[in-house]
């Protein structure tokens, strides 16, 4: 279990990456996420630690911990997080009783991004990641009552269980205003036969290639009509998708390849590279209709 509530996810991403997923196994079902879903300046500061990580040994505390304990075991460089920022973090959480691992993102190699001070993860991530750096690790020792309490998650975590998990620091974005988001309609896009890229605002950071994850925000929309559809800023949860055409849509995969950290970036693609024939009801898209995405690309990791 990791310290997130999955339903209060953006519907969006996860369906983007499932669709490019299907009939993979990503250990995605067994994962308890711990939660209980940007103006060119803060993009342009966001702090990144790139490169992959091993996963780490957790040494359990000596007592079980009845407040939260915050450890720093190497220290981060750069601002620290603030309530409002988006970190993104590579993890491992185990029970503080055994040590009994639950969950870790380091196997599904793909960092996890939690907005701060939104009651989007457990308490202990939401005050024990306040003042983190980025390429810092810390520890944080749970009590149940910042973690679940008395509701068990999964299999191996129980009613009463204390938590502890060791969190590497990849990124820190600073917090954006949703009032920066893309707003009204877009031109439709009806046939379209090739992936077409418009960059609204360039970016001035690293630009993506194909293997990393974008941290991003998103808003989709009807090719035919040019209606949005759905957004992530709605939740102001950043997420982040691999660009990676088997783990995600294709077309989207290939427009995001060279956009630079920073940027805003129009991705206008063909059913054919998005859902195909069938459309997804759940997005409200119909059958062999094209999609256009509007990214924010915050980071990469």
């Amino acid at each position: 279990m990791s310290p997130i509530n999955s339903a209060r996810l953006a519907a969006l991403v996860a369906v983007v990456v499932l669709a490019g997923a299907c009939g993979s196994s990503s250990g995605a079902e067994s994962s308890v996420t711990p939660t209980t879903g940007a103006t060119a300046d803060a993009t342009a500061a966001a702090s990144s630690v790139p490169g992959a990580l091993p996963k780490p040994e957790v040494k359990i505390p000596a007592t079980l911990p009845t407040e939260l304990v915050v450890t720093d075991l190497t220290t981060g460089t750069g601002p620290k997080a603030e309530a409002g920022d988006s970190v993104i973090v590579h993890y491992i959480g185990v029970r503080s009783a055994d040590g009994t691992e639950f969950d870790n993102s380091y196997d599904r190699g793909q960092p996890y991004p939690v907005v701060l001070g939104k009651g989007l993860v457990i308490k202990g991530w939401d005050e024990g990641l306040i003042g983190a750096q980025a390429g810092g690790r810390r520890q944080l020792d749970i009590p149940a009552d910042l973690a679940y309490g008395d509701q068990p998650q999964g299999d191996v975590i129980k009613a009463g269980d204390a938590l502890t998990f060791v969190i590497d620091i990849v990124s820190i974005v600073p917090k954006v205003d949703p009032a920066d988001a893309p707003q009204g309609d877009v031109k439709p896009a009806v046939g379209t036969t090739a992936v077409v890229t418009d960059d609204l605002r360039p970016g001035d950071g690293v630009a993506l290639v194909e293997g990393d994850n974008a941290v991003i925000h998103l808003v989709a929309y009807r090719g035919d009509t040019g209606k949005p559809i759905n957004s992530t800023w709605e939740s102001g949860q950043t997420q982040t998708l691999p660009v990676d055409a088997a783990q995600t849509l294709p077309g989207l995969a290939t427009g995001l390849i060279g956009m630079k950290v920073g940027g805003r970036r129009q991705i206008t693609i063909p059913y054919a590279e998005a859902f195909g024939d069938a459309g997804n009801d759940s997005l409200g898209l119909p059958a062999k209709t094209d999609l256009v995405v509007i990214i924010d690309l915050l980071a990469t990791a």
